[in-house]
Order: structure tokens, then sequence, then C-alpha cells
């Protein structure tokens, strides 16, 4: 099959970015540097023709660089290639046993603790490099030779490791100003010049060996117990790595346009991560496991298929065969400094505020910290034991309080109501007194069977004597769902419904109109039909006819919390009303203004403009003049007299700084309009309601005194409305304890603003 353009050029791009960071991560274990490019070279290959994951790319991995340094370190480099065999045959065997989606039952705090705690022993030990010297056994033996390490550091290593870090972070903003840049990713570009910057020094340099046919793996010798260890931490951190990796890379996908490749097989990419282990074993590499830095980069750079992966690994395998010469021109100093970042990096502050939200930063703590002293494993089990107390408190320690209020009682129960917590309960329970009105707020996520019924049951007897029970969230809103019903609001994008959108639906732009109406069908539809068959017998009597923008962000019956039946609404671009008796009329608005005047008789029309509008600023950006072709354009000729009236009145101003004779331009109370733009949308208004009296029908009806206009500006982003004063010409903004138009009307005191107004 013919590779896609897109795959060539997004494995071109992940290729620039492998091969120094294949490199950095050799030198970071004390491997030969050439086992980088083959882990490197058979994550390509194997992993992407056999993993489930086709976008995946992986290669050796920055979270296994403390452990295989330390097996490095403790067994020699044979034997890690032996180590990396056994955990590939491990991953194998977890994969054939499809227990891949167990390892994502793993809490996010024990991973990206454990993430972090490596991330941390990475970059305190690169440093050492870039400084000119050698990291030690262990991060705390690193932090305690630090002081040392500076006091006799290199004079040429920590300025290239300097200058590789500010191109690592200033490369994406000078990307951005530069387009011919953009096809250089940062960390080929720091090393690339890192590497000119040394020319003029002698500094240690990358030395590749001679390509040989590896040797044999060489069982390591020692306690079998050990043994089994490291090979179980190399499988586990490889694995949950590869796995949270493929599921990242699948939800990275999802939000580009166009064909996505089929989403992840989690039990088929161990499989492929086992096969690729046991090669890059037998070939002298490292050991490999999926990164999301390298699929993000695939991704980003356009791959569509699995070939992407696969030819990126072929690239590398030519260039460790053909280009070792130019790789041994790179300074360690440069490859160090792009692995520490790559470290201090995985040590994420928007995880961690994230972790400190579901109130876990204990487990993160304890497993970042437990890492960095004692190891990964160890790291590990400590998270995972920290989590489980955690959970087993939160589960049992339940604080029931009862207090009274002017018009209720109120108990609350913060924590998750089980068994252990019902006594607890049921004695709060009974200081409430008989008849009185309750609210039980639940500040919890989990009730069980025994507080459920006890629950259940003392509600249905306090109003059965009389009582009055409203049962509540931690928040304070109003609990009157099951847990499993809908829980988000009328007015929720759709973008923001992934707790209902049913799964067999796409999140296209038609899978989410089919989700929205399928929520309405199983949420809505029970809860409303009732009323709609009442105005299905009885037809339509909206009382108001409201013409607004079609704006998307306007949601009339929102702004005007009215229900089905209440309004009869016109939208159309601009809030537009064309006068009637001429040939730039429309039929249209005049048979909807004619319908709900003379048809259903409302009582009032209100036309609403709103700020952001397009159609004003279309008309500030354009003449439209009398030839135009567009239908757009001959829409919005019904805007000029609204344009024409602004230009006037800054004329008038401009010229002597006087309106007299002239109609004053509409503003708010308080403040003036933010721009042009909102000017013309407060103009825009009154000329509408101008053009609306203009209507034999609406005059007739005004003239009896049975209709009236209104005015409205609804402000998007301050979500604040403000109505229309006719005698001053100003838009007041409705404030919340604002009265309803009848009890103003009688109290004329009690609102700034005239809500009914006659035209």
């Amino acid at each position: 099959m013919r590779c896609h353009r897109s795959d060539l050029s997004a494995s071109i791009t992940v290729f620039l970015i492998a091969v120094p960071l294949s490199l950095g991560i050799a030198l970071a274990t004390g491997a030969p540097l050439q086992s980088g490019l083959v882990a490197a070279a058979v994550g390509g290959i194997v992993a992407g023709l056999l993993g489930g994951a086709p976008l995946q790319v992986s290669g050796g991995a920055t979270s296994l660089v403390v452990i295989t340094a330390g097996l490095v370190e403790r067994y020699g480099w044979r034997a890690t290639c032996a180590i990396t065999v056994l955990a590939g045959l491990a991953q194998l065997l977890l994969g054939g046993l499809r227990v891949a989606r167990a390892a994502l039952a793993v809490s996010p705090a024990i991973v990206h603790g454990m993430l972090a705690g490596i991330g941390t022993v990475i970059a305190v030990g690169q440093l050492h490099v870039v400084l000119g010297g050698s990291p030690q056994i262990s991060a705390l033996a690193n932090i305690a030779a630090l002081p040392d390490q500076l006091m006799h550091s290199h004079p040429i290593t920590p300025v290239i490791g300097a200058v590789t870090v500010g191109v690592l972070l200033g490369w994406p903003r000078l990307r951005g100003r530069a387009r011919a840049l953009r096809a250089v990713p940062a960390p080929l570009a720091a090393v690339a010049l890192a590497t000119a910057v040394s020319a003029a020094w002698s500094v240690p340099r990358v030395d590749l060996p001679r390509l040989t046919a590896p040797g044999l793996p060489v069982i390591p010798g020692g306690p079998v117990s050990a043994l089994v260890a490291a090979v179980l931490t190399v499988t586990l951190v490889a694995s949950m790595e590869s796995l949270l990796s493929a599921v990242a890379v699948d939800a990275l996908q999802a939000r580009r346009p166009g064909p996505h490749a089929p989403p992840a097989r989690l039990d088929r990419e161990l499989l492929g991560q086992g096969a690729a282990n046991v090669v890059s074993g037998l070939l002298g590499g490292l050991p490999v496991a999926g990164g999301a830095m390298r699929g993000s980069a695939n991704v980003e750079a356009g791959a569509r298929t699995r070939r992407a992966t696969v030819l990126h690994g072929v690239w590398v395998l030519l260039c460790a065969g053909l280009a070792a010469g130019v790789l041994e021109q790179i300074p360690l100093a440069a490859l160090a400094a792009l692995v520490m970042l790559v470290g201090v990096r995985m040590v994420s502050f928007a995880h961690i505020r994230h972790i400190q939200r579901h109130r876990e930063f204990p487990v993160y703590a304890v497993t970042l910290g437990t890492v960095v002293v004692f190891g990964v494993l160890q790291g590990v089990a400590a998270g995972i034991a920290i989590a489980v107390v955690l959970a087993l408190r939160n589960l049992t320690h339940t604080r029931v309080t009862v207090t009274e209020e002017a018009t209720c009682h109120r108990v609350r129960a913060r924590g998750q109501l089980t068994f252990l917590a019902v006594p607890r309960l049921t004695k709060a329970f009974a200081e409430v007194p008989e008849r009185a009105s309750v609210v039980v707020e639940l500040d919890g996520s989990f009730m069980d069977h025994a507080a459920y019924e006890a629950l259940s049951a003392w509600c249905a007897r306090h109003r059965s004597r009389g009582g009055r029970v409203v049962l509540g969230d931690g928040s304070g809103r109003t609990v009157s769902e099951t847990v499993s019903a809908h829980v988000c609001r009328p007015w929720t994008p759709w973008h923001n419904h992934h707790c209902t959108r049913p799964a067999a639906i796409p999140a296209t732009s038609g899978g989410q109109l089919l989700g929205g109406v399928s929520n309405f069908q199983r949420h809505t539809a029970p809860l409303v039909r009732d009323e709609l068959a009442r105005l299905a017998r009885e037809g339509q009597r909206p009382g108001q006819l409201f013409l607004t923008c079609a704006d998307s962000r306007l949601v009339t019956s929102m702004i005007t919390s009215s229900g089905p039946g209440d309004l009869f609404t016109v939208r159309n671009v601009g809030n537009m009303v064309p006068p009637p008796g001429s040939d730039e009329s429309c039929d249209s608005v005049a048979a909807a203004v004619e319908y709900a005047v003379d048809v259903l008789r409302v009582s009032s029309i209100t036309v609403c403009g709103h700020s952001g509008c397009g159609a004003m600023q279309a008309l500030l950006g354009s003449d439209h003049e009398p030839g135009a072709r567009t239908p757009l354009a001959r829409w919005l000729r019904h805007g000029r007299p609204s344009l024409a009236r602004l230009n006037a009145i800054a004329a008038v101003d401009q010229n002597n700084g006087s309106t007299a004779g002239h109609a004053a331009v509409p503003t708010f109370a308080g403040r003036p309009a933010a721009d042009d733009q909102e000017s013309l949308a407060l103009v825009n208004v009154t000329t509408q309601l101008e053009h609306l009296t203009a209507h034999p029908c609406v005059a007739r009806r005004i003239a009896d005194g049975t209709l009236q206009l209104h005015g409205m500006y609804f402000h998007v982003a301050e979500a604040q409305a403000y109505i229309l004063d006719h005698t001053t010409g100003v838009f007041a903004p409705i404030r919340p304890e604002a009265g309803t138009p009848r009890q103003q009307d009688e109290d004329p005191g009690a609102s700034a603003v005239t809500l009914i107004t006659k035209v």
C-alpha cells in the first residue's frame, strides 16, 4: 500500500525528535549510546507493526531511565539486556491474559507521582553531566554531591547546557513567528545549535561504537528475588507508560478534524510492546515503552496511519548506520540538558492542582518522595498503600450536623454514607422537631443500601407527620433526580455533554445534534410531555413576540426564563425589521409580525440586540451599495438606516459638539458604549422599533392601546440584559432584585427603568 504524504512528513518530524532524545536517554542510563538508537528503531518498526495503538511512537522511555541506570550499575549492560528480554516476555504473557485495562484502574495520583519522582531523579542526575561531572548512584547522593560539583564545574559545558535549554524553551515562540522554522522540532534545533556553539572547544562528545553483531544477553547473577523484582519493575513501568500514552494519543487525535486512526486496542498494544522489548534486548537496545511526547508530536505532525511510526523507525536505523560521524559531533552536555528538561517537565503543576482538587495530594506526595528516596517499585507500592488507607478513611469518616435556621432545620452529612454512619444519621434526625421544614444536604459521592433505607424511611415518616423534607447536594442544589440521571443544565453547550452523550453517537456536529435529541428524549421529554400535550390540544397562545438576532450565543429561553408556549420568536441576521411598502421589504419578517399581532394577538413586541453582533461589524466594514449581489449584502441593507443615523450624529458632534435637532445616540445608564459596534447595535434596536411602527397592523394595535413595544440589549460576555427607556434613550440594566413589570407599574420607584412604555 502507498504511504500517505502526511504519514511521510510526520515520520520525518518524529525521527528528528527521536534521535537526540534516544541518545540523551542512553547517556542518562549509562548504557552504550547506540542502545538508544536501537531501542528507537525497534520500537518504531516492531511495536509500530504489531501494537494496538497505530499512532503511538515507542522507543527508549524517560520513565525507565532511573530503573535502567540502576540495573546497569548493579548487573552490567548485557545482564540489563537480559532483564529487558524477560520483561518483554512478561508483557507478552499479560497481553495474552487480556489484563491491559486493569492498569488504568491505578489512581492517576500514583501514576503522576511516580513520573514526577522519576523526573526529579533524572533532572538532578543530568545536572551533574551538564556541569561536566558524572551522576551518582542515587538521587540523594546526587543532591549531596551537587554543591561540590558546582564549585568544580567544567568551564564550557554549563554554557552548552544553557544554550540547549534556552532554545528548547524559546523555540515554540520563534517557530510561531517564522514560517520557515515550523518544520524544525525544538530538540533538533537545540542540539544542532549547541553543537555549533561547542565546535571551537574540546568537550566530551558522543562516541558511537562501530556496528557489530550484538552479543547475547547474560542472565544476571545474584538472588532470584532481586532478579524477579527488577523484571517486574521494568514490566510495570513500561506497560503503565505505554498504556497511558496510548490513551492520551487517542484523545489527542480525537480533537483534530478529518479521518482518524482506529482506537487503541490496549491488549494488542501490550503484546506489541512485549515483542519490541524482546527484540530490543536481544539486539542490545534499551527497554522500550510508548511515549506521550513522541506520540503527540506524531499526531500534531499529521500522521494518519501506523506507517508514520514504522517509517520513523526505518529512518533511525538508517541514521545509525550512515550518519554516525555527524552524531559524534554532538556534545554530551547538550543531550544531558535535553533529558534534564524532559525530567523537569515530568513534574507537572497542572497535574498537582488537579490532584489537589480531588484530595489525593498525600498519595501523590508519598509516591514521589518514595520513588526519589527508595525506587520506583517501592514508590508505587507506597502510593497504593496510602490510596487504600485514604479510601477506607473516606468510607468510614462521616460528619453529620444539625443547625436550626430561620426558615428550616438543616441536616448536613459530610462524607460517604455507609452502614457505619447510620447511627450518627438517625441521631441527627432525632433532633429535628416534628412538622418542621428540613433540608438534608448530602456532601458525598457514595451511599450504601443501609444508609439509603435509613434516609428514605425517615423522610417518609417525617412527611407523613406533616413535615417537609428537601434533599440537596453539597453545593446547596436541590436533588430532584437519581444519581444516574442527566446532570447537565439546559444551557450546557454540546461539547460539555460528555456525561450523557451515547457511546454509539460520534462526537461530530451531526452526532452532537443526535446526542442532544437523544438526551432530550431520555431525560426531558418525560418531564414536559404533559405540558406539551396540553399546548397541543389548546394551541399556542404566546403573550410576546421576541425579535432577535440569529447569533448562536443568544439563547432566548435562557435570558427570558421562558418555557414552551411563552414566546413567539423571530430570529434573523442583525434583528432586522424591514419597513413595509418598499422593494427592500422582506415578506418573511412582515408575515411573522402580522401573524403575531393579528392572529396570535400578542400584547408586546421586543426587539433585542446583543454585543459582538456580526451584522453590525459587517455594516461598519463595508458600504453595501444598492447594486450588491449576494443575499447577505442585500439583507444587510435593512441596517443602513441605523448606520446612517449613527454617522449623522457623529458628524454633528464633530462639527459643533451639539446634537440639537438630532436624536442622541442611545447609551447605557452609568457607562458609555464600548465602541462603534456597540453604539450601532443600540441605534439599530431603536431604528428597528421605528420600522415596526410603520407596519399597519402594529400601528393599529398601538393606537388601540393593546400593543406595547420594548427595546432590549444583551451583553453576552457579562450575561447582562438592558432595557430601553424610550423617554430618555438610555438602556438601563435589569437588576436581579427588580420586581415583575406589574409590581414596578404599581410602584414607580421600584426600578430606575420603565419596563412598559408605549411608543
